[in-house]
């Protein structure tokens, strides 16, 4: 897929963005007599792949995949922030239907859809003679992808969404009810995510490298079955894709989170970026796999303050404690002597992880002042750069799917489907040896086979209860301790702890060790006790200095399933759509 060059046709394209919205009758009603029109523009095989890459390029943008996915992402148990970012609004989840994130996203999702319903619509009447091999079928059932996956993200971030399949040619026809997920799901995701399975090839090569293939499409349509809770139809998905032996666990899992190694065997739907000639614009003319019109801010929102970023987003205590106990394996030769697992020194900052941070040894950083006990690491430029992008510019790609949550979305989906735990274990177990901890097994081998509840604060409760492996503990430990360990700050915390229904669980889970650390501030040396409160030393593991972050009691308290479950219908679009409660 080639970089388009014909700015002629960026700009043809690019008039999708007046598609967010339904107030710009003048704009519809102009013809500009130097435009590409449809009359013109699909006739070449090259021009629907040129039209394809905008599609691609809709991913690009900020709040799809990039750095505005942190207001997402501070959902939940895994983060936290200070009162002066942004993100306080979602932390405290106060937020409401003009909120940026909530009415950015919703904007950028629609965006995707029009350009994909282009090519979807277009290629229909388009004659086979102007493709080459395949090439039809698989350039929409591309669009069809990225089709689903954009009204995937739209249900289940809003809970649904107002259905367009066909390109709209005036307001009135962007117009619609709002429908439900289900059905948004059952009538656009899944038939497109069919469409796309069977028309894919397994594998793309040479300049197609990047492209949505085979493997993404089963493996988005085995998520969708596992949020319907259709168990035994998800676990079917997940294990062709298992079986398949396309993908394997990469043995460095820094390269999930780094510039160096993408798009290797462990990707399954990945965005990409590029630092150099990103713009952090519009992502109109962007590819899989070469240099695209768009660099990520994400870096930057997680990178340390003092290192150009502003550590927007900082790892919750309870995420902090959880990697601290995360228990290495000294037998385990990924580990290479480390005190602390390379799943946690390549996701977050602790103050004697071992590392170099941004080219200094990290003792340095004094980390565990002002309550910040940790930051984030992944997604960050800390490994070869000594600070970010002073234009909040990094090239770092994104991740959507990756091999490491098949194998957890299939423990899940089998632990469901037939309480078949010891197979649920096999599969979790690869991740956590790949990550050089303790499996649950060998916990299970040396405790008489009970392992470790390590989302129970030791810190607060004195120890991790034991527990007899079961198809309820297993699937607790998969829900609050392997996927948020692996998985956190990729985009999944929030949407997962809804659909498991236990989102207030988690959030007076982690206000109640919160208030206990506020109670014991002497007993956790947080401050000296004296008159003019100089910072204490703070105490293991956390080693908290300064003050207690307040990351949940005020979400805890506020939390309402019916509210914040799923963001509100943007104003804009109540506004401008009257048939939304048709």
């Amino acid at each position: 897929m080639e970089i388009i060059k014909n700015k002629q046709i960026i700009l043809f394209l690019v008039a999708t963005f007046i598609f967010v919205s339904c107030n710009e009758d003048e704009f519809l009603e102009q013809v500009n007599p130097n435009a590409i029109t449809t009359a013109t523009f699909w006739k070449t095989e090259g021009q629907f792949n040129s039209a394809l890459t905008t599609v691609y390029g809709a991913l690009q943008f900020q709040n799809v995949s990039g750095g505005e996915l942190i207001y997402e992402m501070i959902l939940g148990d895994i983060g936290g922030t200070e009162s002066w970012y942004r993100p306080t609004a979602f932390r405290n989840l106060t937020y409401n239907d003009g909120t940026y994130y909530v009415t950015n996203k919703w904007d950028e999702l629609y965006i995707g859809i029009f350009r994909a319903n282009q090519v979807i619509q277009y290629i229909q009447d388009a004659d086979p003679g102007l493709f080459s091999g395949n090439s039809k079928m698989e350039i929409e059932a591309q669009a069809r992808f990225l089709r689903a996956f954009f009204y995937f993200q739209l249900a289940h971030t809003y809970g649904g969404a107002v259905i367009q399949t066909t390109v709209a040619e005036t307001s009135d026809e962007l117009k619609g009810p709002f429908k439900p997920k289900e059905e948004v799901i059952n009538n656009i995701v899944i038939p497109d995510l069919e469409y796309a399975k069977e028309n894919l090839p397994q594998r793309w090569s040479g300049d197609d490298l990047g492209r949505i293939t085979w493997g993404a499409a089963t493996s988005l349509l085995g998520k969708v079955y596992l949020f319907e809770k259709n168990w035994s139809i998800a676990a079917t998905q997940f294990k062709e894709v298992i079986d398949s032996n396309i993908y394997r666990l990469v043995p460095n899992v820094m390269d999930n989170y780094s510039h160096e190694n993408e798009l290797n065997q462990e990707s399954i739907f990945e965005v990409a970026y590029e630092a150099e000639t990103g713009q952090n614009g519009a992502a109109v003319d962007a590819t899989p796999n070469e240099p695209s019109a768009e660099a990520t801010t994400i870096a930057t929102a997680f990178g340390f303050l003092d290192r150009g970023g502003y550590n927007t987003l900082l790892p919750s205590y309870n995420l902090h404690e959880m990697f601290i106990y995360d228990e290495v394996d000294p037998t385990n030769s990924v580990n290479d002597g480390n005190r602390y697992s390379k799943r946690m020194i390549s996701t977050i900052a602790h103050r004697d992880d071992g590392t170099v941070w941004y080219g200094e040894p990290i003792e340095d950083y004094n980390i565990g002042r002002f309550g910040q006990s940790a930051y984030v690491k992944k997604h960050t430029n800390w490994y070869h750069l000594n600070a970010e992008d002073g234009n909040s510019k990094s090239g770092i790609n994104f991740r959507h799917i990756r091999y490491a949550d098949v194998l957890l979305m299939y423990a899940e989906a089998i632990l469901n489907a037939n309480g078949d735990y010891q197979t649920a274990i096999t599969y979790i177990d690869r991740v956590r040896n790949r990550a050089g901890v303790k499996t649950l097994q060998k916990y299970m081998d040396e405790n008489g086979g009970k392992f470790p509840q390590l989302h129970v604060s030791v810190q607060v409760h004195g120890d991790h209860p034991m527990v007899d492996a079961t198809t309820e503990t297993v699937l607790t430990h998969l829900q609050r301790v392997e996927r948020p360990l692996e998985l956190c700050f990729e985009g999944h915390r929030w949407k997962d702890l809804v659909r498991w229904g236990i989102v207030a669980q988690v959030l007076n889970e982690n206000a109640a060790d919160e208030q206990w650390r506020f109670d014991n501030e002497v007993e956790l040396n947080v401050k000296k006790n004296d008159a003019i409160g100089n910072t204490g030393t703070g105490v293991a593991p956390l080693f908290i200095r300064e003050r207690i972050r307040p990351d949940y009691r005020i979400a805890a308290s506020n939390y309402n399933p019916s509210q914040h479950d799923y963001f509100p219908i943007p104003i804009q679009e109540q506004q401008t759509n009257d048939q939304l409660n048709n």
